[in-house]
């Protein structure tokens, strides 16, 4: 397996006619931190070899994403690790009104999609402890049957030998006058103990650099989030509501069109290539564990 650089390696990589560039700070990183990348749709395998020399790890979709009809990554894992890269694992989840209108009830309906998310992981070929992250898109605080939903999904999944984690946001969102609420740190509050992995997006301009790779302060932590694993900090497209302080129309930063692409592939490269994706910062190369480990 090609072994996988840190941040502080790969920016020799980068160049100055790409769209994600690095800072031009010399301020040594105070821990290794590893860039990947996350989008709807499967890059590709001609696109893996060439988007390794940037990121260490990919996120992978059990499920069909949201907006989609079909899921693309189906039986793309061993592909994906064998050209060196690490996984973020990742499992649709419900909407509030989903959940609502669910005619068996929140707790039941979170206990099949943790069966189902645990049998896909299965079938992809993860190994067990790999972390399956909920995918948790609305903010907030969570009303009462999204918590017994998510809670119901965590224990099935922890229970079935593999670790639970929620990709949420990290954003404040106005409840009402005076009163804010981060729906990370709303869902860790109301845990109840159980052992729950975050993975938090966080595309404001600051703490977020934007589109671009940065040495300096990217790390899951400085998302604003402390417990964060794994830092969202860019998504494509540009997110108007939450992102406008980010700059756009830069050569090192955003693209004209607001969405965020990797190296050499942006519309002005080739524009045949439109390979636009989010992008994520962690502590690990593969912070879902869901490498082989044989």
């Amino acid at each position: 397996m090609r072994a996988v650089l840190p941040i502080a390696a790969i920016m020799a990589l980068l160049t100055a006619g790409f769209q994600l560039t690095p800072d031009s700070s010399s301020h040594p990183a105070t821990q290794a931190a590893y860039v990947g990348f996350d989008r709807n749709d499967y890059p590709g395998d001609a696109n893996l070899k060439s988007l390794h020399q940037t990121f260490s790890y990919s996120g992978y979709w059990l499920n069909t994403p949201p907006g989609a009809k079909t899921n693309s990554w189906t039986g793309k894992r061993k592909i994906i690790e064998a050209a060196g890269y690490g996984f973020l694992v990742l499992f649709n989840g419900r909407t509030y009104a989903e959940i609502k209108s669910s005619a068996v009830g929140a707790a039941r309906l979170g206990r099949s999609d943790a069966d189902a998310a645990v049998r896909a992981a299965r079938a992809e070929g993860f190994p067990l402890q790999t972390i399956i992250f909920l995918d948790q898109e609305q903010g907030g605080r969570l009303l009462r049957e999204q918590r017994v939903y998510l809670h119901a999904w965590v224990d099935g999944v922890n229970s079935a030998q593999f670790a639970a984690g929620v990709y949420c946001s990290g954003i404040a969102s106005r409840e009402s006058a005076g009163v804010s609420v981060v729906t990370a740190e709303d869902i860790q509050q109301n845990a109840g103990g159980r052992k729950i992995k975050y993975w938090v997006v966080n595309d404001s301009c600051p703490p977020s650099p934007g589109c671009t790779i940065s040495r300096n302060n990217l790390s899951p932590g400085s998302s604003g989030i402390s417990f964060a694993e794994v830092w969202q900090f860019a998504q494509s497209p540009k997110r108007a509501d939450f992102a406008r302080g980010c700059p756009t129309n830069n050569s090192a930063n955003y693209n004209k069109d607001g969405n965020c692409y990797a190296p050499g592939m942006a519309p002005s490269v080739d524009p045949t290539q439109r390979l636009h994706l989010d992008l994520d910062v962690a502590t690990s190369s593969d912070p879902s564990h869901g490498r082989s480990r044989d």
